[in-house]
């Protein structure tokens, strides 16, 4: 329940018991005393039970036991009338509403019947025809708020199922589609592999095979057979790092900071010394934050690998409060007022960062070399 829920279910509550003691106090004022006149105690009873109705959704319980025990006293005392019974009322139909069946019988079958045995049992200006004529019509209106109360418990239930149902059904279909993309992505990965790969790698022999015999022969390398074999590692490096992305997002949705020594070590492997610092207290990050700090990393150290020469690289990633901070420096030949050509790498990870209501900065360094910065709030945006 919001803020706002709560104040609305407040000034309801102020409404009905308002409205009870208008009726109660009408109900008083109609009544002529026959035994007891009308005093301030008799305005006391009905008026009481009807303002413990402000606080009938906190407690139903008590606020029905005092309802019944005036419709009790104000008898037993020599009042006349059902003035308390407007109150009863609507306790008895809060009460059924929170769950409390059988307290609720037990409380108001005591009241109803105990209220009769004293109307009957004290002397009286009505006969016992008009008092027991009087409860009957009491007890149907009690009946029917039982049943309304009822009525309105399992239609609430049942809203609710249909919602659980529908959040249930919305969340089969996510799932159905991811898989679907999951397989999708498999299986563009296994065409690749099985195509791309294949011809590339011979692309890639045959221009390696014509070089060494040009340089066998002692005769010059001429340049486009140079750009072909160059080409060729170039897109072999590029199909290897497409294909690892498609198979890890179809098979592993928990890539996350905790595998990022697995991943320095592959750019080291690829000849790209990297190191790690790590400030604040490590902690669990959401799904999606965790795995585009990841990706964001993993792009980062693959551009140090192709675009950066000879270059080192230092990944910082910084803990704090609301958000995680990932930063990754290299000190390759990008210039001060180098302006950097947003391709494929940098677009996704601008497009992972905006989701997730972060920033980010890509952008060279003062020193020379290159600074990839994305700070990620921990608490995602709704």
């Amino acid at each position: 329940m919001t803020i706002g829920d709560g104040a609305r279910v407040q000034r309801q509550d102020l409404a009905v018991a308002a409205g009870a003691v208008v009726l109660v106090l009408a109900g008083t004022l109609l009544q002529t005393p026959s035994r007891h006149p009308l005093d301030l105690v008799g305005y006391l009873i009905p008026l009481s039970t009807a303002l413990a109705l402000v606080v009938r959704r906190v407690w139903p319980v008590p606020v029905l036991v005092v309802a019944a025990a005036g419709l009790l006293l104000y008898p037993l005392i020599g009042y006349p009338g059902v003035t308390p019974a407007f109150p009863l009322l609507v306790a008895l139909y809060t009460s059924v509403d929170a769950g409390y069946r059988k307290t609720t019988l037990l409380v108001s079958t005591t009241a109803l019947s105990g209220s009769l045995g004293i109307n009957l049992a004290l002397p009286g200006a009505e006969t016992s025809r008009e008092i027991i004529q009087r409860w009957a019509l009491l007890a149907g209106w009690l009946i029917s708020a039982k049943i309304l109360a009822e009525v309105m418990r399992h239609r609430r239930g049942y809203l609710r199922e249909v919602e659980q149902r529908a959040l249930d059904a919305e969340r089969t279909r996510e799932e159905a589609a991811l898989r679907r993309a999951g397989e999708e992505r498999l299986r563009i990965a296994r065409d690749l592999h099985d195509s791309l790969t294949h011809n590339i790698s011979v692309i890639k022999v045959h221009a390696g095979v014509a070089v060494h015999l040009a340089q066998k022969r002692g005769e010059a390398v001429p340049e486009a057979l140079l750009a072909i074999q160059e080409a060729s590692r170039e897109a072999m490096r590029e199909l290897r790092s497409t294909l690892e992305v498609l198979r890890a997002d179809s098979t592993d949705t928990c890539n996350g900071l905790a595998r990022l020594p697995e991943l320095v070590d592959r750019a080291r492997s690829a000849g790209v010394p990297a190191t790690v610092e790590i400030s604040g207290p490590p902690r669990p990050l959401p799904p999606d934050v965790d795995q585009a700090a990841y990706r964001i990393v993993q792009e980062a150290l693959t551009n140090v690998t192709r675009h950066a020469g000879s270059a080192s690289a230092a990944v910082h990633i910084r803990y704090d409060e609301s958000a995680v901070t990932v930063q990754i420096d290299d000190d390759g030949h990008a210039t001060p007022d180098a302006v950097p050509v947003p391709g494929v790498g940098l677009t996704g990870m601008q497009e992972r960062v905006t989701a997730l209501g972060g920033r980010l900065r890509a952008a060279p360094r003062p020193d020379g070399g290159f600074t990839v910065r994305a700070e990620l709030p921990v608490e995602l945006p709704t």
